[in-house]
């Protein structure tokens, strides 16, 4: 299990880098900051899907 942590870890730090380079608002990295945060797994397969700069489906 501590395997699957650690790799949930990384794509958190990874998407929170990711976030504070995107071009988006102010607010909008805050919030989706803490989203990743706060629902760590599902904060980032949301991000990965809809985050700042992605095209809807």
């Amino acid at each position: 299990m501590s395997v699957l942590y650690l790799l949930i870890l990384i794509a958190d730090v990874y998407a929170v880098v990711m976030i504070l380079q995107s071009s988006a608002r102010s607010n909008e990295k805050l919030l989706w900051v803490l989203l990743v945060l706060i629902l760590p797994l599902i904060g980032v397969i949301v991000w990965y899907l809809a985050g700042p700069g992605k095209k809807p489906f």
